[in-house]
C-alpha cells in the first residue's frame, strides 16, 4: 500500500464521532480499514470532506498507525451540522490532488517580500498545503498572521538547506 491515492476518487462512509484528546474540543472520525485499503496508502490524504451536510471543508485524512486513518472535524463544521462527540455521521470526501498547491495572497505576499517564494514552492507539495491549512484553519487574525511568519520561517530554513547542501 504504498502508490498515490488517485486525485477525484470520492468515498462515503458513516462512523461515530470521537473526542480524540481528553479535555480538549478535538473531535475525529474513526475512517473504516476498506476506505483505507481503497485509497491504498498508509500516510496522509488531502480530501474536501463534507458532514453530513455541511459546506466542503479541506482536512487530511490522518494516519494513526497500523493502517487506522481518522479525519479531524472542527468545532466550526459541529456547529454547522448540529452533531457532538457519539453522533454517528456520514463522511463524504475527494482526494485532492497534493501536488495542486494554491499559495493564499497574504501569505505570498509575505514570502515575496521576504524572497522565499521559490523557497516556498520547493518544499514537498504536502508540506505546502499542510502550512496553508494551518493558516486556514487559524480563526483569529492575530493567529493567521502569526502562522503566515512560521510559512515565512519554513521557507528560510528551506533556502540554508538548498544552500549548505550545493557545497
Amino acid at each position: 500500500m504504498k502508490r498515490s491515492p488517485t486525485a477525484g476518487k470520492q468515498l462515503l462512509f458513516q462512523a461515530k464521532l470521537e473526542n480524540w484528546a481528553e479535555g480538549m474540543d478535538y473531535c475525529a472520525v474513526p475512517v473504516p480499514a476498506s476506505v483505507t485499503q481503497a485509497l491504498g496508502t498508509k500516510g496522509p490524504v488531502s480530501v474536501m470532506a463534507r458532514v453530513n451536510d455541511s459546506e466542503p471543508f479541506k482536512v487530511s485524512l490522518f494516519p494513526t498507525g497500523g493502517g487506522q486513518h481518522y479525519i479531524r472535524i472542527k468545532a466550526k463544521v459541529r456547529k454547522e451540522t448540529k452533531t457532538k462527540t457519539g453522533d454517528r455521521v456520514r463522511v463524504r470526501f475527494t482526494v485532492l490532488d497534493r501536488a495542486d498547491v494554491t499559495i493564499p495572497t497574504d501569505l505570498m505576499k509575505a514570502l515575496r517580500a521576504e524572497g522565499v517564494t521559490d523557497d516556498f514552492k520547493s518544499l514537498p507539495p504536502g508540506k505546502q498545503n499542510f502550512i496553508i491549512r494551518r493558516i486556514d484553519d487559524a480563526a483569529k487574525a492575530e493567529t493567521r498572521d502569526k502562522r503566515i511568519q512560521d510559512a515565512v520561517e519554513a521557507a528560510h530554513r528551506r533556502r540554508e538547506k538548498r544552500i549548505d547542501q550545493s557545497k
